[in-house]
C-alpha cells in the first residue's frame, strides 16, 4: 500500500514537473506578442531583474515577470543586465529579450561630423545634435596625450578628430566621441601612409596640416591632388603658401573674423598667416577627411604654383604669376 502511494506520488510529481517545464518553455521561447512592431525600451543604471521584468510587462513585451526572472537565473546569471536603450523588433521571445540585454545590444544613434570643421566648430555642432556640452568636448579634445606617439608636438587634437559618422548608445560623453574620432584617424592613417610620410621627408603633423589646408581650399575630390601639388611645389621652392583659410583660422581663434576676409587681414600678424610667414602653419587649421589626407600624401604631378576660385566651387590653376594675374582679373576683379 505504501509502495503504491509512493509510486503515485512520484508519478504526480513527474507530471507536475513536466507540466511546469512545458509551461516555462512555452512562455520563455515563444513571443508574447505576434504583431510586427518596434518598441523602444530603456534599462536604467541600477535596475534590478525584478524591476526590468516589471517594466517589460508594463510595456507589453512579456506576459509573466516570473518567466523573465527564472529564465535569467537559470540561463544568463551571473551575466549583468546592461543599461541602455533597446529597440525590440516584435515578435520577440523572453529569451530573445534576455539575450539582447545581457549582451548589451543597445540601440545606436548616428552622430555625423562633417569634414573640415575646427575643434571648436565640432564642439558647437555636437552641442546642437547631442547631449555633449561644448566646454566638455573642448576640454577633452585639448588632451594631446591621445595622439602624442604620432605627433609629439601636438598641443591639442586639432586635425586628428576624424570626420565620420559614428554610432553611440544613448549615454555617451565627450571622452567617448573623442576617443572614437582619434581611433578612426589612427585606422585611416595606417602603416602605408606613415611610410609614405617618411618618403616625403615629412612628419605626420606636417601632412595633417597640409591636408587641412587642402580641405579648406576645395570641396571637389578631383581638385584635391592638384591643390596639393601647388602647395608641394611652393614649399619646394621656398615660396609662401598664400592660403586664405590660414588667416581665417587665425582670426577665428581670436574672435576677429567677420565672415569676410579683407585686404588688411592679409597683414594680420599670426604664425598661421601664410601670407606673412613661409612654410606650413604651426599646426592643422581644421580636421581633414580621408580625401584631403590622401591628396597631401599623393599630390598630382603638375607645374602649377597658383590657383584662383572661379566662384562656382572650382578653381583655375596657373603655372606663372602673369597667367595667375590674368585669371584673377577674369574671375575675381570683374566680380
Amino acid at each position: 500500500m505504501i509502495a503504491k502511494l509512493l509510486r503515485n506520488a512520484l508519478v504526480c510529481a513527474a507530471l507536475m514537473l513536466l507540466l511546469g517545464v512545458s509551461w516555462f518553455t512555452v512562455h520563455f521561447y515563444n513571443p508574447h506578442k505576434k504583431t510586427a512592431e518596434e518598441i523602444i525600451f530603456e534599462v536604467r543604471k541600477g535596475d534590478t531583474a525584478e524591476g526590468i521584468a516589471r517594466n517589460l510587462k508594463n510595456k507589453g513585451l512579456i506576459q509573466l515577470k516570473l518567466i523573465f526572472i527564472l529564465g535569467y537565473k537559470l540561463f544568463f546569471s551571473p551575466r549583468s543586465l546592461k543599461a541602455g536603450e533597446y529597440a525590440f523588433h516584435l515578435p520577440v521571445s523572453t529569451k530573445g529579450i534576455l539575450e539582447m540585454i545581457t549582451e548589451g545590444r543597445v540601440m545606436l544613434h548616428p552622430i555625423t561630423i562633417p569634414e573640415g570643421l575646427t575643434r571648436k566648430e565640432i564642439a558647437q555642432h555636437l552641442q546642437t545634435i547631442s547631449s555633449v556640452h561644448l566646454d566638455e568636448f573642448l576640454s577633452v579634445s585639448q588632451r594631446a596625450t591621445f595622439i602624442e606617439d604620432m605627433d609629439p608636438e601636438a598641443f591639442d587634437l586639432e586635425g586628428y578628430l576624424f570626420p565620420e559618422t559614428y554610432h553611440f548608445g544613448k549615454e555617451f560623453g565627450a571622452e567617448d566621441i573623442v576617443s572614437a574620432m582619434v581611433s578612426q584617424f589612427r585606422a585611416i592613417f595606417g602603416n602605408q601612409w606613415q611610410k609614405r610620410t617618411e618618403e616625403l621627408s615629412m612628419t605626420v603633423r606636417e601632412v595633417v596640416t597640409l591636408a587641412s589646408l587642402i580641405e579648406k581650399e576645395t570641396a571637389l575630390p578631383e581638385e584635391r591632388p592638384v591643390v596639393s601639388s601647388v602647395f608641394h611645389n611652393r614649399l619646394e621652392k621656398g615660396m609662401k603658401l598664400d592660403c586664405d583659410p590660414t588667416i581665417i583660422y587665425a582670426l577665428k581663434q581670436e574672435g576677429k573674423f567677420n565672415d569676410r576676409l579683407r585686404t588688411k587681414d592679409l597683414r594680420y600678424d599670426s604664425p598661421y598667416n601664410t601670407y606673412l610667414y613661409p612654410g606650413l602653419p604651426p599646426g592643422p587649421i581644421a580636421n581633414p577627411g580621408q580625401g584631403s589626407l590622401r591628396a597631401a600624401l599623393y599630390p598630382a604631378e603638375t607645374d602649377f604654383y597658383y590657383f584662383v576660385s572661379r566662384n562656382d566651387g572650382s578653381h583655375h590653376f596657373s603655372q606663372t604669376f602673369r597667367e595667375h594675374q590674368n585669371a584673377v582679373i577674369k574671375y575675381q576683379k570683374r566680380r
